[in-house]
């Protein structure tokens, strides 16, 4: 398996390595994870080492279109490959969350907190900040979201290009606000890492606005909590990680693998169901062991936990 970096997300290794070390360990097969730190020359690097030494199924999460070629590979060996958390052309299977519902939510906290504060969301100033257009899942969080904030009379006041990086969001936005004279209404961010950008520069100009997220990130618990980011969208990888590894399995036994669902591409999808965390639900992630009751509760945040009445996973 090969993972994309550490940066855009901590779940990579936080969350996805562990869960699908024990899940196929437990299986007794052996499972190499590396990751390409980012670089889609180490990407290629690692897969060809992988391939040389020998494999008998692939797990790939592409990083800006390095899983393409390596597919192509893989499968002229024969070997399948099952696209993880984001797709992958080509690719034998494909296992993440349903990604348009996860735009769907995001849109829904946009318009959530637009009306809590007041705004039409018809009228109302809102900048998208989105992922890495190399990355297949941004443009269904994109379409999931828009689904969401049309329907309500939203369009974006300002889009700037996206990637997953909170330094490049804050770039980004901060720009936009310039240019539309220091006033916003609200910012849909597709994940935390891109959220936690936006906010600094809220934070710069003294500004507290409706902000999406997702990843149920420290960070963008911590926000959520401080009142500075609406919700986040919850993806519990041991979900992910089990459906992935369960069809790996199936795959190095020869096994029928039988999928309900495909993508517009004919990728047959293994699709898990996101949750919508707000203040009210954060418990639920820290009972998950995603997330550690200390880590978020540290410092300043702790009053915020006290008055939701957070606690420590039993």
């Amino acid at each position: 398996m090969i993972l994309p970096d550490a940066a855009s997300s901590p779940r990579w290794e936080n969350g996805d390595r562990p869960a699908l070390e024990e899940a196929i360990t437990a299986a007794g097969f052996e499972v190499d994870i590396q990751n390409a730190q980012g670089d889609t020359a180490k990407y290629a690097t690692i897969a060809d080492g992988m391939l040389t030494q020998g494999c008998d199924v692939m797990l790939l999460v592409d990083h800006q279109g390095a899983a393409v070629a390596v597919t192509e590979k893989a499968q002229a060996q024969g070997i399948p490959v099952i696209a993880y958390d984001r797709p992958i052309p080509g690719a034998d299977y494909y296992v993440s969350f349903d990604n348009f519902t996860v735009g769907a939510l995001q849109g829904q906290m946009v318009v959530d907190g637009l009306k809590e504060n007041g705004i039409d969301p018809a009228t109302a100033t809102v900048v998208y900040i989105g992922g890495d257009p190399a990355d297949g899942n941004a443009a269904m969080f994109h379409d999931g979201a828009v689904s969401v904030m049309e329907a309500a009379g939203i369009t974006p006041a300002a889009e700037p290009p996206g990637k997953w990086d909170g330094d490049h969001s804050a770039t980004v936005f901060e720009q936009a606000l310039t240019e539309l004279g220091g006033s916003v209404d609200a910012v849909w961010a597709a994940n935390d890492t891109n959220a936690a950008g936006v906010i600094t520069i809220l934070d710069k100009n003294g500004l507290t606005v409706p902000v999406s997220g997702q990843d149920a990130s420290v960070a963008g618990l911590q926000n959520i909590l401080l009142g500075k980011q609406t919700g986040t969208v919850y993806k519990p990888y041991q979900v992910e990680a089990a459906a992935a590894a369960d069809l790996a399995i199936k795959l190095l036994k020869g096994e029928t693998v039988t999928v309900e669902k495909t993508l517009d591409d004919g990728t047959p999808f293994i699709a898990s169901p996101p949750i919508d965390v707000r203040r009210h639900n954060i418990q639920q992630v820290i009972d998950d062991g995603n997330a550690s009751y200390d880590e978020i509760c540290a410092g300043d945040v702790k009053a915020a936990c006290d008055e939701v009445g957070l606690k420590p996973a039993s």
